[in-house]
């Protein structure tokens, strides 16, 4: 009787896991097929059923990186990163997670250059690149942990143009502060951007500033050095106009 009841117990549990298997993968496939036609919001809507009905399953685990893409190409940039996030957190050793790591850098990046930008000329180093040091640093992560990924390289150069963009803002922020007579703020600022962002197209306008700003504050010798730097460094860059200083207006002769 005992070896009958295991029996029936164990013929019933394979039962439940088959149509629980079945069951997930009907909901995968519904899923599957609307990403595939680009229908977008039906395929999430069936991502996170299959997520919250069969969380164990094989088929919720590939369904999570499918539904990272699918709130990709959906526009949900945060959504994208959450749903990363929660990846990385519960398949660290995953043999995909550097997919998902690219994928948050890309969610991020998404928001520093558009077709929208592009359309308006809008000028991204007026804006707080707060999205692009973050979609840095994943990059970043992803090629420190996975130097020899697939994404590695689109990466790289991705890290390049966000790198130019922060340096941008650093040197606005600069010439910001130069313009209202902040002279040394618009020093820090601008050394910053040099030495972090060596290599960067803006390295000349950062040390314009620098030179100039040494100018305002009566360093002169600093001024010539930092000029001798943009001298060799950018042959074709604008030399900041000499600063001497004024005669007083009391003097007649």
């Amino acid at each position: 009787m005992v070896i009958c009841a295991a029996a029936t117990i164990s013929g019933c549990l394979f039962k439940k896991d088959k149509e629980i298997t079945s069951d997930a993968q009907q909901y995968y496939d519904k899923a599957k097929m609307a990403l595939n036609n680009k229908n977008y919001q039906t395929s999430i809507s069936y991502y996170e059923t299959l997520e919250a009905r069969y969380p164990f399953s094989k088929q919720a685990r590939q369904g999570q990186l499918d539904l990272i893409f699918a709130y990709y190409s959906n526009h949900e940039p945060e959504s994208v990163i959450d749903a990363a996030r929660q990846f990385e957190r519960e398949n660290p050793s995953h043999p995909r997670v550097d997919y998902a790591i690219y994928m948050r850098g890309r969610a991020q990046f998404s928001g520093e250059k558009s077709a929208f930008h592009r359309l308006f000329n809008v000028n991204l180093s007026k804006r707080p690149p707060k999205d692009a040091r973050n979609s840095y640093s994943a990059f970043a992560e992803l090629i420190r942990r996975f130097p020899e990924s697939r994404y590695a390289p689109d990466a790289r150069q991705r890290m390049i143009f966000l790198r130019n963009r922060v340096a941008e803002h650093e040197n606005h922020i600069a010439s910001y502060y130069y313009q209202r007579g902040a002279y040394a703020a618009a020093l820090s600022r601008a050394n910053y951007a040099v030495k972090v962002f060596d290599g960067a197209p803006t390295t000349s306008n950062s040390l314009i500033i620098m030179v100039d700003s040494y100018r305002k504050l009566g360093m002169y010798d600093l001024a010539d050095d930092a000029e001798a730097v943009l001298i060799k460094s950018f042959p074709d860059a604008r030399l900041p106009v000499p600063v001497n200083e004024e005669e007083p207006w009391y003097k007649f002769w």
